[in-house]
């Protein structure tokens, strides 16, 4: 394992790669409703990176068959947990929800973040699922200090979630980030306090909840990339890059746009 401590200059870079994700989460916000089709959605995040300077890093980006990813952003509707890929066949409809995976590559450094969002009205069941994921990652990320664990972060995620008798993925977890997208350590959303590596000042990692409203077994679809729930019930995924620090995170990417643009809906 080679973990790789940022200085605070790179962790600056770090924060313009990761505010241009949730600029580019931001903007399809204002395009996310019943009749949109997940490929227009890509188009628009292609289009909004590539202006701003940066590249769409998924774009290419090989899966484990060492196939590549052909589009700029991972659009997970309803049962699929995450890698969902754009197309012109996937067309959103009311009640459904959405969970958007963006990353970029600017000025040498990665960005990543996830949001689920809601399309049109969405019932209070599935709203709740997506409360408690996006609490559980602030958990998470409240547990990430310097002197603590990575066991201490999954703890925190996976104790929030399973009061609610959600499902926590356990064969995706987050990771380290910096100059390339995924870098050591593994995050995962389960874990005992104490277990794992200790967290150092420096350290960038995505903290990133999968959490399924049923069983948490999820399977691969053909195309090798969509992953989704066995069951077919709804999954939430929201995920942050924060740098480590003393005391308390310091969290890079940020929700704030988005949660102003949908008013607080759950």
């Amino acid at each position: 394992m080679k973990i790789f401590l940022k200085t605070e200059d790179e962790i600056e870079l770090m924060r313009q790669a990761n505010l241009l994700v949730s600029r580019t989460l931001g903007e399809l916000a204002k395009h996310i409703k019943p009749g949109v089709t997940t490929l227009q959605l890509d188009k628009i995040a292609e289009e909004f990176i590539r202006d701003n300077g940066a590249t769409p890093t998924f774009k290419g980006f090989p899966n484990p068959f060492g196939e590549p990813f052909p589009a700029s952003i991972c659009t997970s509707v309803n049962e699929v947990v995450v890698h969902g890929v754009p197309n012109d066949r996937t067309v959103l409809k009311d009640g459904d929800i959405i969970s958007i995976d963006c990353g970029t590559l600017l000025n040498g450094f990665n960005g990543d973040s996830c949001y689920t969002f809601c399309v049109g009205e969405v019932s209070d069941e599935i709203k709740q699922l997506l409360k408690v994921t996006k609490e559980s990652l602030y958990l998470g990320i409240e547990a990430a200090t310097a002197g603590k664990h990575i066991g201490d972060i999954g703890d925190a995620v996976q104790n929030h979630c399973i009061e609610y008798g959600y499902g926590i993925v356990r064969e995706l977890t987050g990771h380290g980030i910096g100059r390339e997208m995924h870098e050591d350590p593994q995050v995962p959303n389960y874990g005992k306090k104490g277990s794992g590596i200790m967290l150092k000042s420096g350290m960038c990692i995505a903290i990133e909840p999968m959490i399924t409203m049923g069983d948490r077994a999820i399977g691969l679809m053909p195309d090798k990339w969509t992953i989704r729930t066995i069951d077919g019930k709804p999954a939430a995924h929201f995920e942050h890059t924060i740098a480590i620090r003393k005391g308390k995170a310091d969290i890079l990417s940020s929700f704030e746009e988005l949660e102003h643009l949908e008013g607080h809906l759950y």
